[in-house]
Order: structure tokens, then C-alpha cells, then sequence
């Protein structure tokens, strides 16, 4: 049992490690633009999310993938912009509905791109367990616990800001994808591949 909370902690520590906001960053870009009214379609987005970062750990525990740990660390925060600015052009379109499949296969992709990130640890840590199947499983359990904090924390603040401080949607998702950016940018800097 003790085993079980180990790896739960260690999820949920992978996501809230403020000295590594990139996964916080990728929460609130993926986020923002919705409401509580959305709350299916968010937690089914972040669990794609999970899915993605626990199948990639899974490849990698098991030695089926190799990545450049370098390409790894500069394609995260390029994800992050990615959101960021699909947020910032798509903003005056307020239906979220339109091509939504898409938006799942994007989200599990950038999951698949971030579980790559953590792989080596993750492999450095499971290495004296027979199975690390279990071990994947309370990991993203974890990690999917420590997202829906986020998520509630990024619609709690955007509930705020949009009724108390008058704030439009449209003006909340361009000011907090611009700061998003705006903290990525460097992050892409400091990863540079070339």
C-alpha cells in the first residue's frame, strides 16, 4: 500500500512542481477558454491529456521508444505556445464544438510529448519493480488527480474575473493566454535545438 501512495505523491508532485510550471502552463492554456458549464468536456480533455503522458511513460519504461531528451525539452514548452496561440486566434470563435475531434487528438499528442519529458525519471525510479504496469497506472492517477486541481483552480479564478471583475470571456482567454505565452517564450529559449 505504501507503494501505491509513492507513486500517486510522485504524480501528483510532477504537476504541481512549481519549479517546473510547464505542465501547470499547458492546464491553464488548455483551459481557459471554458466554463463550469463544460465540465465533461474538460475532464475528458485532461484525462486524454493523461492517457497520452501515461502511454508515453509506458513505451519508455518498457524501452519500446528513445527519444532525444533535448528535442523532448524544447518540443513541451513549443506545445504550450501552441495552445497558447490556437487560444489567442480562435477567440472570437465561441463555440468550442467545432472540430473538437481534433482538439482531442492535438491534447493527447501534446500528452504523449510530455510524459516523454518525465520518462527517464520515471525509469530511474521504477527500475527495481518487476511489473511497472501498476506502478504507470497509480502514477497517472496521480497525475490526473493533481490536473483536476488545476482545472478548478483555473475555472474558479476565471469565474471570478469574468463575473466580479467584469471581464469578458473573450478578453480573460487573450489576457491569460498572453501571459502564458509570455512565460513560454523563455522556456523555448532556454530549450533551443539549434
Amino acid at each position: 500500500m505504501s507503494e501505491f501512495w509513492l507513486y500517486i505523491k510522485l504524480g501528483f508532485g510532477h504537476v504541481l512542481d512549481w519549479h517546473a510550471y510547464d505542465h501547470i502552463l499547458f492546464l491553464v492554456a488548455l483551459t481557459v477558454g471554458y466554463t463550469f458549464d463544460n465540465w465533461k468536456r474538460i475532464l475528458l480533455l485532461v484525462t486524454v491529456f493523461t492517457i497520452g503522458h501515461t502511454l508515453s511513460l509506458f513505451l519508455a519504461a518498457y524501452d519500446v521508444v528513445s527519444v532525444n531528451s533535448r528535442l523532448v525539452e524544447f518540443l513541451i514548452p513549443l506545445t504550450i505556445l501552441i495552445a497558447g496561440l490556437f487560444n489567442v486566434f480562435t477567440v472570437k470563435n465561441t463555440s468550442k464544438n467545432s472540430k473538437i475531434g481534433i482538439l482531442y487528438g492535438v491534447t493527447i499528442f501534446f500528452g504523449l510529448i510530455h510524459g516523454l519529458g518525465f520518462s527517464s525519471y520515471f525509469r530511474a525510479i521504477s527500475s527495481n519493480v518487476n511489473s511497472k504496469i501498476l506502478p504507470l497506472i497509480e502514477f497517472g492517477l496521480g497525475v490526473e488527480a493533481a490536473q483536476i486541481i488545476i482545472v478548478l483552480i483555473v475555472l474558479i479564478v476565471s469565474f471570478i474575473f469574468q463575473t466580479f471583475f467584469r471581464f469578458s470571456k473573450r478578453d480573460w482567454i487573450l489576457v491569460v493566454s498572453s501571459i502564458v505565452i509570455g512565460m513560454v517564450i523563455p522556456m523555448l529559449i532556454a530549450n533551443k535545438i539549434w
